[in-house]
């Protein structure tokens, strides 16, 4: 298939398959027919070039896709990767203006990552003419939906400007065995794939902090916004028993869960049960519950339902972004001001990203010290705020190379990071930041007060 599409728009491709010997069940593999079909037909159109484009770039005219699977503890890693062009990071960002998925600020103020991930959007396309192989707007969206809803999987995305790009699925080796947590919540139990589940703590009530007209947790530098999780189903009162029944515990019971970087803490009530269990499918009538995506029998014989975590992260965005619209800025006065968010933590970014727009600010986020210092050199801001420790660059490191630039040298930077060492707080005023706030003490008004001091 690879070589005849090849031939078909003027290139030369040889395709390589390793880990055959990796087995999976029946229902997996047939369900993973399409999505793997059509990131071989996007790594031929998209991923590599011409020969011309190739042999300019110094490159073999023959391109190589290699479609890779490896088995990694209960699960199996698929790779579809090739040694093409990377993906156009501004073309995307440019189409997705164009086509009116995003304003220009937005577009312009995304990671890297967070264009990648608008490949997925429904009806995105970067295909300049619609063609048998592709460019229907059509594709990725399904190969995501395959994937994380019906195979209960993850889609991860390398780009490698000028050298390629890697799509990485990886899935449970048996959609009918999977290790499940059960829960409780308001007198019912529910479960949730052991995928998803990233930790389970109990923090005491006084460490929840109220963030943007939300609550939120500060966990290993990284603030994890928290939700009830009866509030998110909606569990009727009559169901929610009383505080004197529930079991007498300190704090909060979290139960943290993750898709890639984005993270969620749900408050629950008790944690029941952890084992392998067969996941049973839904009936033909409850497939378009978009919220559960199997069920588990237990000891008793009763059904319970399996969360389908992907869907409760999205209910979450979906209530984040109706609160955001029903806030009122409050704009310091004349043409909104920039700030640059420099946090390697998505969840970080975004909290401090509602906490300065629900002020006025216009934001720009960097994922890390690199991509920071970058962004800062192409663009004009207002104000910084850094984490310190990011990989690539550090908070410390960035902030001492932006004094060095005449744009900086006097414009606020305010380091916000869960170090609290005094020598931290030295380090940080020898660099030259202007304001250190230590994320345990984080206070979203201080946060605002302290900017617009700075900022005159």
């Amino acid at each position: 298939m690879v070589r005849e599409l090849a031939d078909s728009v003027g290139k030369d491709v040889e395709c390589i398959v390793s880990g055959s010997e990796i087995e999976l069940d029946r229902q997996l593999i047939d369900k993973l027919s399409d999505p793997v079909l059509h990131l071989l037909r996007n790594a031929v159109d998209h991923g590599i070039e011409a020969p011309a484009v190739r042999q300019a770039a110094g490159k073999f005219e023959r391109g190589r896709i290699t479609l890779s699977a490896r088995q990694d503890g209960s699960w199996v890693v698929i790779e579809i990767a090739d040694n093409g062009g990377g993906i156009p990071i501004e073309a995307i960002r440019e189409k997705a203006v164009r086509k009116g998925f995003l304003a220009e600020e937005k577009a312009g103020a995304l990671s890297e990552q967070e264009v990648i991930d608008l490949i997925f959007l429904p009806g995105f396309s970067t295909s300049p003419i619609i063609t048998d192989i592709s460019g229907r707007g059509v594709g990725m969206d399904v190969v995501k939906r395959c994937i994380v809803d019906d195979l209960q999987g993850v889609v991860s995305v390398e780009n490698r400007p000028g050298a390629g790009t890697a799509f990485a699925l990886r899935l449970p080796l048996s959609l009918a065995m999977m290790r499940v947590l059960l829960v409780e919540v308001g007198g019912i139990p529910f479960g949730f794939s052991a995928q998803y589940v990233a930790e389970l703590l109990r923090v005491p009530q006084s460490e929840i902090l109220n963030v943007a007209e939300r609550r939120a947790v500060i966990i290993r530098n990284e603030f994890v916004p928290v939700v009830p999780l009866e509030d998110m189903l909606r569990i009727p009162p009559h169901h929610i028993r009383s505080t004197s029944q529930r079991k007498k515990h300190d704090g909060l019971l979290l139960l943290v869960v993750r898709v890639h970087s984005d993270k969620l803490a749900l408050i629950v009530d008790d944690l029941l049960d952890e084992h392998d269990r067969v996941i049973k499918p839904l009936p033909e009538h409850m497939r378009r519950l978009t919220m559960v995506s199997g069920m588990v029998t237990t000891g008793k014989n009763e059904l319970v339902d399996i969360l389908h975590v992907p869907a409760l992260l999205e209910m979450a965005r979906s209530a984040r972004g109706e609160a955001l619209l029903r806030r009122e800025n409050t704009a310091p006065g004349g043409a909104p001001l920039r700030v640059l968010v420099v946090d390697d933590s998505l969840n970080t970014r975004e909290i401090e990203k509602d906490v300065l727009e629900a002020h006025g600010y216009l934001v720009t986020l960097a994922e890390d010290g690199l991509d920071g210092l970058r962004k800062a050199q192409q663009g004009e801001f207002d104000a910084v705020l850094t984490d310190v420790e990011m990989p690539n660059m550090d908070g410390f490191t960035l902030t001492e190379r932006l004094r060095r630039d005449d744009k900086y040298r006097d414009k606020p930077i305010i380091i916000i990071t869960s170090r609290n060492k005094e020598e931290d707080k030295r380090r940080g005023i020898q660099v030259g930041a202007d304001a250190y706030i230590v994320k345990g003490d984080f206070d979203q008004s201080n946060l605002v007060d302290i900017l617009r001091n700075l900022l005159g």
